[in-house]
């Protein structure tokens, strides 16, 4: 019962979350060499490992501290952080400092990390706000400027972030009640846009290959890197040593069960193992038996976050959930998806496994929204009593816990 208190939502997915952690310090522990050797000359990899492990521990603080609180207060919170996500990345583009800053005792971090969470919750707030107008074009329109507003600053950035971003806020319209033929309509341009953006960075490198054999200083920076990673997925080199043919022959060496934690080879020769291509490490020490029960673990996460959010009286609480839970898990099918060669190299780590830093703490902070709506959902289904209202100038009546209601 004292647990119970303590860890309060959802309880299979406290299991999920503790299952994926676990996966995640076993397959560090195994993968975090080469980084420590490089990145860290200085550092040892088991002094990197127990920086990985204070990180979880701090997240499951965080997470069990933000499930209790009454989740109607994001919605008061994802107003300021998202204006101070947008500052942030203003900020970050004017003074040309790439993808991380670097804050005195927090060290560095991604403001796309804090966008991304953000931005989710204040789209919810905003359709939750304009239910009964929630099918015009002004309340579609006004919620498009403020999602591309964010993803037009990380666009310069980084392209998969800004995509991932643009598309889990997108869906959040969608399961919102927006009219659905802009949002198809929209989301067949913006489709093709991307293919297009696509192709053109392709013919721009292959271009550049073919006439001086090396990489163009003409073509923009990011969508070079674009270029070149597109060219290497549709056309592989087998012989030579890139992190993408490297993560095909871990999950080959895999087979379809073995059991050898830290027996990877694989690892030792790859820079982004510990991060970007951790899932192929995980195949490789488990096999496919092990790579799909991590993407069971995901299914399972996905589908108890929309149960949740359909038990939801709530719209803002109901929005928020799925959501997050949908961003969350497209991160994961973007990132094991590039470690078996579906897509190309995106750069996205993979959710509560990945090595941990302020992104792990940011998705710790998401899923702590999520155990706070389902805690009060379930609250309120013990008690019977009628859900207040979550979202509104009613909103203030509702700051007291379900349980003391009575």
């Amino acid at each position: 019962m004292k647990m119970a208190r303590i860890f309060k939502g959802d309880k299979t997915i406290w299991v999920v979350f503790f299952l994926l952690s676990i996966v995640s310090l076993l397959a560090v522990y195994s993968s975090i060499g080469l980084y420590a050797y490089t990145a860290f000359a200085s550092k040892s990899p088991t002094s990197l490992f127990l920086r990985h492990l204070l990180i979880v521990v701090v997240t499951y603080v965080v997470v069990a501290l933000m499930s209790h609180v009454n989740y109607r207060y994001f919605s008061r919170f994802a107003v300021l952080g998202y204006w101070a996500a947008i500052v942030l990345l203003v900020i970050m583009l004017a003074l040309n400092q790439g993808r991380w800053v670097r804050i005195p005792v927090i060290g560095q971090f991604q403001p796309s990390e804090i966008a991304k969470v953000v931005l989710i919750i204040f789209v919810a707030r905003l359709l939750a706000l304009k239910k009964e107008h929630v099918g015009e074009l002004g309340t579609f329109l006004m919620l498009l400027i403020y999602i591309a507003a964010v993803a037009i600053l990380v666009l310069p950035e980084n392209f998969s972030t800004a995509a991932l971003i643009f598309l889990s806020a997108y869906l959040v319209m969608y399961f919102g009640g927006v009219n659905k033929k802009y949002w198809w309509r929209l989301f067949l341009v913006g489709m093709v846009a991307v293919v297009a953006f696509l192709a053109i960075s392709y013919y721009k490198y292959e271009k550049s290959m073919l006439s001086t054999g090396s990489e163009s200083e003409m073509v923009i920076e990011r969508q070079e890197t674009w270029g070149h990673r597109v060219y290497s997925w549709i056309n592989p080199q087998p012989n030579e040593l890139t992190q993408e043919n490297m993560s095909r022959m871990a999950i080959a060496r895999g087979g379809i069960a073995r059991f050898g934690v830290g027996t990877t080879v694989h690892a030792r020769l790859m820079t982004q193992a510990h991060n970007d291509f951790i899932y192929a490490i995980i195949i490789e020490e488990s096999g496919m038996v092990g790579g799909l029960f991590v993407f069971a673990l995901y299914s399972v996460f996905f589908f108890r976050c929309i149960r949740v959010a359909r038990r939801c009286k709530g719209p803002f609480g109901a929005l928020t959930v799925a959501g997050l839970g949908t961003m969350i898990y497209l991160q994961a099918l973007v990132n094991m998806s590039v470690a078996v060669g579906v897509l190309p190299v995106t750069g996205q780590t993979l959710p509560f496994i990945s090595y941990g830093g302020t992104a792990y703490l940011f998705l710790g902070c998401a899923l702590g929204v999520i155990q706070s709506v389902a805690a009060d959902v379930y609250a309120h289904e013990k008690t019977g009593d009628e859900p207040l209202p979550d979202v509104g100038p009613e909103m203030i009546e509702a700051t007291e816990p379900a349980n003391e209601k009575k």
